[in-house]
């Protein structure tokens, strides 16, 4: 590894420039539907590690080649694929129903002047089960819009609502590939970055809950919407949560997932075993592009430590940020510049992992709390973004069902990011962690 080196770091400041970039022309001038999802990220990150290799000087193709794979050859990464795929197919395997079954009961017993409160509940759940705030949203979006007309509650409220909750269980999540990106990528269990990550988001999420009950309880309201519901469908999502939760092995909360999932679809009649194994596939697939990106990162990473342009970027930080306290502020300012700059807080995560455990290891703090403050400050900004992809599939959602609603008509009714920032300032400068990193 050669020494420090801004130079660098160049190929990010190119995928920062070009995704950036596109981003505003196709979503602003050319007005594209979620303009930014539509730039090719995977096609971005070649371009950058295309540049990454022609700095690489004063040694060969194969050179450069044996670095990337060292890089991509990490056994963090095989974990995290391998994981990245069961997750997707475990969300192939249960379908939406599932999930909508939940909501459904949820509302069946709760007074309609708490609907809103049950939102946030609903939400949380179902995204903590799945493993993804947008799918969550996707789904709990109409249901959402269907209370409100049918409760009196403004939509944007509602909206904003399903959208902090996503975002809680996102973070919270032991299939979130965000979680999985954490973990993996700082070296730590799942279960002790959820121990360590429960302090900081379950304040949140109680101030969060406080909060909309004040500010609906004393509403006038009407019944709200109800439909037919399965209980049975959600025993999988119960299963992998309590998995989760107790600490059991990833892989295998995932297999049981899937396994208990495939016996409830199939023999209650749901989908055939072919539609089944089609939805499995689909699943897979869904994670083509965060496993791609996983490998790229990886790569780019791996040359970018090689040419020094990481420890020109410790030293940058190490100037500014000193101290235990101030170095886990630093780290989530550097995902949170990652995610604002992809708006993506998984590729925000993977590409700040390495630099963030660097860090970490030199002032002892632990895996478990640097994978913590790298989640959930990826959640924190993800949530600031008008141009993030919870924020822009709420917007479609709600426009599609024929109204008309901006994303910053949600993000003013977006509670749960604005209270998890100051829960996790206090998490990191007033609550000392009990034990050391090894």
């Amino acid at each position: 590894m050669k020494k420090s080196n801004v130079a660098a770091l160049i190929p990010i400041g190119v995928f920062v420039a070009l995704y950036l970039s596109l981003g505003i022309v196709f979503e602003y001038v050319m007005k594209i539907p979620m303009g930014f999802y539509n730039v090719p990220v995977v096609v971005i990150f070649l371009i950058a590690l295309l540049v990454s290799i022609l700095q690489t000087k004063g040694v060969s193709i194969e050179k450069k080649f044996e670095i990337m794979g060292q890089g991509i050859g990490d056994k963090n990464i095989i974990t995290m694929l391998l994981i990245f795929l069961l997750a997707g197919i475990f969300v192939g395997v249960v379908g939406r129903g599932s999930a909508e079954s939940v909501a459904y009961f949820m509302l069946s017993v709760t007074p309609p002047e708490y609907a809103v409160v049950v939102l946030f509940i609903i939400s949380s759940f179902i995204s903590t089960s799945m493993g993804t705030s947008v799918g969550t949203i996707t789904l709990i979006t109409p249901i959402a819009v269907s209370i409100s007309e049918g409760s009196g509650f403004s939509i944007p409220l509602c909206v904003g609502t399903v959208v902090g909750g996503a975002m809680f269980g996102d973070n919270l999540s032991f299939i979130s590939d965000t979680t999985i990106a954490a973990c993996n990528g700082q070296g730590c269990k799942m279960k002790d970055k959820f121990r360590t990550n429960l302090s900081i988001v379950l304040p949140a999420a109680i101030a969060t809950l406080a909060l909309i009950f004040a500010l609906t309880n004393n509403s006038d309201v009407i019944n709200v919407v109800a439909k037919n519901y399965d209980l049975i469908q959600i025993i999988p999502y119960v299963l992998v949560l309590i998995c989760g939760i107790v600490g059991v092995n990833v892989f295998v909360t995932l297999l049981v997932g899937i396994v208990s999932g495939s016996i409830i679809v199939i023999s209650s009649g749901a989908v055939s075993f072919p539609q089944l194994l089609e939805g499995m596939g689909n699943g897979a697939a869904g994670m083509f592009e965060t496993s791609m990106v996983a490998i790229l990162v990886s790569a780019l990473c791996a040359l970018i430590k090689y040419n020094g342009g990481f420890e020109a970027l410790l030293n940058g930080i190490r100037r500014i940020f000193k101290g235990r306290r101030s170095v886990q502020l630093g780290i989530g300012l550097l995902v949170g510049l990652m995610d604002i700059a992809t708006a993506n807080n998984t590729v925000a995560i993977v590409m700040a992992n390495p630099i963030a455990a660097e860090m970490a290891k030199k002032v002892e703090i632990s895996p478990a709390k640097t994978a913590s403050v790298l989640d959930t400050f990826s959640c924190i900004f993800q949530g600031f973004l008008p141009y993030g992809a919870q924020i822009l599939v709420a917007v479609s959602a709600v426009t599609t069902l024929g109204y008309t609603i901006s994303a910053f008509d949600i993000i003013k009714n977006l509670f749960y990011p604005f209270i998890l920032l100051v829960s996790s300032l206090l998490f990191i400068f007033i609550i000392p962690e009990k034990k050391k990193a090894k």
